[in-house]
């Protein structure tokens, strides 16, 4: 009987995962790494399915080879350092860049790299001076957007006059960097004090991001109802228990922009403590339970048959996950997005968990979502009414979620947190059972990489100075209001 061909094992991996057999695609991903080619465009591909069922080693080889592929590009190999990045492996990207020739590490895009790396590290002064080495050899709108995002502007700022130039000229480029780049001019002109200009840049920038994908929030509140509706105490009784009793995973969850990012840097100040930021691996172990539904979930323990613990076989993948990235021991931060629409599920595959759940004034939360360019497509947040709708759902999964698991889950409001800081840490050191550190209370001296919106908050010690910040904005938040009290 013949060998499987390359391109079969990557369709039996896609099948695999198709009938939600997460282990078997990794299998038969595994077993194209150690039988397929060495080089291809190919792998570009394997190493993004990878990284989606949370798969980091075999996504990082996959994008070495596809960086190996002749001819040698520099695109790709940028491609390869951004995945070393993204996995928590800057420092191997940067030993890479180390080695190039001189000519190749001075190419702009490398020099752009170079700065968001040394931006996502806290080292900004390094960081605007690759930006700016980068923008002397290629007048980049994207270059120019991440030193936007890093430096403060004043009025008659020589970088403001020559954003406005390149403004007519990004026409040329496709619709997400040119959404970027206005992104970065809305933000100039906030920090000048034009709120109306920089709304209006904002508005232009979310308008190319809408043109391409759109928030369908009928869809997910019919999600959020069934998921209301269907778990309950009675209904998670029915599932076998986990067996896997302790977890090395901290939680938490909440709202984009409402000060997880902040949460996370006290945490993981702690000496026995990790940030692992927005990790996606709860979601990559739930693949088996398909839509992540109570019916889902059924389906999974019946294909499990006489599985003594199929439950806790989730939880074991989910924790192989995070041995991949950050080594087998000590504790993990795993803050990822959107944990609300599979928190009943995941609390009851770690029954150790605990989570931290961040709670921000919604006006002030939404203008800060409004005017962050993410990384990831989030597409509720490119319209205030869109992000009204979007908050009143996430509303009543807390709602939910907090009365289902009231000893699991700590509400922490970020206004308290703010205003009333030592109070909130030893809350938080309580909850999770870790012991008061002093260095947990000068979090902003740690130093990690951060990859979120709030790097250069979190280097900075706790205020309240963006509390109340909507308030400022006045009708220009009117589509927020309206959508979120409907």
């Amino acid at each position: 009987m013949s060998m499987p061909t390359s391109q079969s094992r990557v369709l039996q991996a896609l099948d695999a995962l198709k009938r939600f057999d997460r282990r078997g695609g990794a299998a038969f991903l595994a077993d194209e790494l150690r039988h397929g080619p060495k080089t291809g465009v190919v792998w570009r591909g394997v190493s993004r399915l990878a990284t989606q069922i949370g798969e980091s080693e075999m996504a990082l080889e996959a994008a070495a080879r596809f960086a190996r592929t002749e001819p040698v590009s520099i695109e790709r190999l940028l491609h390869y350092w951004g995945e070393l990045a993204a996995h928590g492996r800057p420092d191997s990207a940067l030993a890479e860049i180390a080695c190039l020739p001189p000519a190749l590490r001075e190419h702009p895009n490398v020099l752009h790299l170079l700065g968001a790396l040394a931006g996502e590290a806290g080292d900004f002064a390094r960081a605007e001076e690759f930006y700016r080495q980068a923008l002397a050899k290629a007048n980049a709108p994207q270059t120019w957007f991440a030193l936007a995002m890093i430096k403060t502007f004043t009025a008659n700022d020589p970088d403001l006059s020559a954003m406005a130039r390149l403004r007519h000229s990004i026409a040329g480029y496709d619709a997400a960097t040119q959404a970027r780049f206005l992104y970065g001019l809305a933000k100039a002109w906030d920090d000048c004090g034009d709120q109306e200009l920089a709304f209006a840049l904002y508005e232009e920038g979310a308008a190319l991001r809408r043109a391409e994908m759109r928030f369908d929030g009928k869809a997910l509140a019919r999600f959020a109802d069934g998921l209301i509706r269907d778990f309950d105490r009675q209904a998670l009784t029915r599932f076998a228990p986990s067996q896997l009793r302790t977890s090395r995973a901290l939680f938490v969850n909440g709202l984009p922009r409402s000060g997880t990012t902040l949460v996370e840097q006290i945490i993981a100040s702690h000496s026995s403590v990790v940030g692992g930021a927005e990790l996606n691996l709860v979601r990559a172990a739930l693949i088996p339970t398909g839509d992540y539904t109570l019916a889902g979930a059924k389906a999974y323990q019946s294909r499990m048959g006489s599985d003594p613990d199929p439950w806790g076989e989730l939880g074991r993948d989910y924790h192989r996950m995070l041995d991949m990235r950050f080594g087998a021991s000590g504790l993990v931060v795993d803050k990822t997005l959107s944990q609300s629409h599979f928190m009943g599920l995941l609390l009851h595959m770690l029954p150790g968990a605990k989570v931290i759940w961040l709670r921000r004034n919604p006006a002030d939360t939404a203008l800060s979502c409004f005017r962050s360019f993410f990384t990831a497509a989030i597409p509720w947040s490119w319209s205030l009414a869109d992000i009204g709708t979007y908050f009143r759902i996430e509303d009543r999964l807390y709602a939910h979620w907090a009365a289902l698991f009231p000893d699991r889950i700590l509400t922490v409001p970020y206004e308290g947190l703010a205003q009333a800081p030592e109070e909130w840490i030893a809350r938080i050191l309580g909850h999770l059972d870790l012991a008061d550190e002093p260095r947990v209370h000068e979090f902003h001296k740690t130093k990690r990489n951060v990859r979120t919106a709030s790097v250069q908050q979190v280097r900075a010690p706790i205020s309240s100075s963006r509390v109340g910040s909507a308030a400022r904005y006045g009708s220009l938040m009117d589509d927020f209001h309206a959508a979120y009290g409907a």
